[in-house]
């Protein structure tokens, strides 16, 4: 069985205000266990941040100026999470996202190229009812330590 760990960031909240992926960033596991198989991709938005995502990321448009778009990344990225499991925290959001860049590049959507999508966030609410389960939150709980984080990255 083959799942990727994914994340995204974004220049924004909502992809329907015209919001941008900055930031793809992926595990792969087989049976549960790393791979050392990974993918990581800063891509160009082509558009501005929003307030306070440009804070949360460390990104800046600067940085990414000479990064690919997202079109340009397309295939290497369904490549590598072809038939997979995605798992995700938050799936809609970062669904929401992968579906638009999708739609722009003139690619059908996400759920065609993986098997199925795991949404973490779905899982720890119904483990954790009425409890705070941002990841932040998660780590706290388990004690992973964060310390070395300085920005919200993918």
């Amino acid at each position: 069985m083959r799942q990727i760990i994914l994340d995204t960031e974004t220049t924004g909240l909502e992809w329907k205000k015209g919001n941008r992926i900055v930031e793809i960033g992926c595990v792969e596991l087989f049976k549960r266990r790393p791979t050392g198989n990974n993918y990581h991709q800063y891509i160009k938005p082509d558009c501005e941040f929003e307030q306070g995502a440009q804070e949360v990321t460390g990104l800046t448009l600067d940085f990414l100026a000479d990064k690919p778009e997202f079109a340009q990344i397309a295939d290497e990225f369904l490549a590598f999470i072809d038939g997979a499991e995605l798992i995700i925290h938050n799936a809609a959001f970062d669904v929401g996202f992968l579906n638009k860049e999708f739609e722009r590049a003139g690619l059908p959507p996400l759920k065609t190229f993986v098997s199925e999508v795991t949404d973490t966030l779905a899982m720890a609410k119904q483990v954790y009812p009425g409890k705070r389960n941002s990841l932040d939150a998660l780590c706290d709980r388990f004690g992973v330590d964060r310390s070395n984080r300085t920005f919200h990255g993918a």
